[in-house]
């Protein structure tokens, strides 16, 4: 989904890659990892139709780009629930948009 991997890159700190994350989202995840106790290690914007472009700060037309964002924290519970709380953010907001659709 829009979740990609968890890892361990060494063994004080857990690592979640977040792909394709919606501008909208992106303020209220980055406040939410702050709240969290996590950091964001990196936060990257990925052409879509370029797969080597990709810069490391916001570009002046985001259009075409894809958000990735890599946090860490020492304990993976933290992780755990901010990738909890954003699906479900993900998925309301889906349901919320099926609805004004009909």
């Amino acid at each position: 989904m829009l979740v990609d991997k968890n890892y361990i890159q060494d063994k004080e700190y857990h690592y979640t890659d977040f792909k394709n994350v919606p501008k909208e989202l992106l303020p209220w995840l980055e406040n939410l990892a702050w709240e969290c106790r996590c950091k964001i290690e990196k936060k990257e914007w990925k052409s879509k139709y370029n797969s080597y472009v990709i810069y490391d700060y916001e570009p002046f037309c985001t259009d075409g780009f894809e958000i990735n964002i890599t946090l860490s924290g020492r304990m993976s519970e933290y992780l755990n629930f901010i990738r909890f709380l954003y699906e479900n953010k993900v998925r309301t907001i889906g349901y919320l948009k099926s609805c004004l659709a009909l």
